[in-house]
């Protein structure tokens, strides 16, 4: 009778356990097909252009969003709204040491921690460490995912990663030469 009883709180066990059962997920994203589009602020105007993911993934537990990973080409800087001469410096300058340091940090990486469902369908909010040039910070945004695809509009402080040329924060006198400490990035995964 005992043997019985065992075996019988041993399956109820394992059926209980079962529908709590967490199933899980990773999608990997599709780099050639997926789109970073950055923007950054000056007093007298703005600069954007494009940079590439070199990988990443997203990760589902019972079909919602629970996390991800991703690593972003900093060598694949562009920039889409000047030609020519001025194209070259402004994307030769974004590589140098004063701002992304390429040479020496030539990828950035953006890990998810925490997810919380958003107010709307298919949105969440989501709370990750972004690194740049080597400096790990924690950054909060909205995402959007659709049927395999994923919108973000994430806004950075590039001084929080050691990125002060130009700021007003920390030179006086910059006039129209201020260059904003935020800049934007539209992100659209592809998985």
């Amino acid at each position: 009778m005992k043997f019985f009883k065992n075996t019988l709180l041993i399956a109820i066990s394992a059926l209980f356990m079962q529908s709590f059962t967490i199933e899980s997920i990773k999608e990997k994203v599709d780099a050639k097909s997926s789109t970073v589009l950055w923007k950054g602020y000056k007093v007298v105007g703005s600069h954007s252009g494009e940079i590439s993911i070199s990988n990443g993934f997203l990760e589902f537990e019972n079909g919602s969003l629970s996390g991800g990973e991703f690593t972003i080409d900093m060598s694949s800087i562009v920039c889409t709204d000047l030609e020519g001469e001025y194209k070259g410096q402004l994307e030769g300058h974004l590589m140098a040491p004063d701002f992304f340091d390429v040479a020496n940090h030539s990828t950035a990486t953006l890990k998810i921690k925490e997810v919380a469902v958003g107010r709307s369908q298919n949105s969440y909010h989501i709370t990750a460490d972004m690194t740049i040039k080597g400096i790990k910070k924690p950054i909060e945004f909205d995402a959007v995912l659709g049927e395999g695809s994923a919108t973000a509009t994430i806004k950075v402080d590039r001084t929080a990663y050691g990125i002060k040329y130009g700021s007003g924060s920390f030179f006086d006198g910059l006039g129209d030469n201020m260059i904003y400490n935020e800049f934007d990035l539209e992100v659209n995964l592809k998985f």
